[in-house]
């Protein structure tokens, strides 16, 4: 299995900002984990509101643990309500409900990490995500 490097987050993490300043969106806070939502890198950016690190960091963190984008998890919350609020106080790095968690994995589909992107609109807060992976070279589920 591989794995995500330092310089690959830090280019994707570079991508998504990017793509935000192109976009004209809020300041972004990006948070990139490896397989085990462990954190390999974070960048806030200047006026990035407080606990956005942890809001990044639950995104992709939540993706992880459940397998899917924190988009789904955000489905899934309206289908089922009670069962992903129960989740929070379970995973030691929460669980956000909303889009801006994907799961990056390799050419084996097997999962190398998460990015999770927070600050803006969740659907802005995705396509950052995801432009900022397809920069690294990573692929998403």
């Amino acid at each position: 299995m591989g794995r995500i490097s330092l310089e690959q987050a830090n280019v994707l993490i570079d991508a998504a900002f990017a793509k935000g300043g192109e976009l004209g969106l809020k300041p972004l806070t990006i948070a990139v984990l490896d397989a085990g939502g462990h954190l390999i890198a974070l960048q806030r950016q200047d006026g990035a509101s407080t606990h956005r690190a942890q809001i990044a960091i639950g995104k992709g963190a939540g993706a992880l643990a459940l397998g899917v984008s924190s988009r789904k998890i955000g489905e899934m919350a309206l289908e089922r309500p009670t069962f992903i609020a129960s989740l929070g106080p379970i995973f030691p790095q929460g669980i956000v409900p909303a889009a801006g968690g994907i799961i990056l994995v390799g050419p084996d589909g097997a999962p190398l990490g998460a990015v999770g992107v927070t600050g803006d609109t969740s659907d802005n807060d995705e396509a950052c995500a995801l432009a900022g992976a397809a920069a690294a070279g990573l692929k998403s589920q």
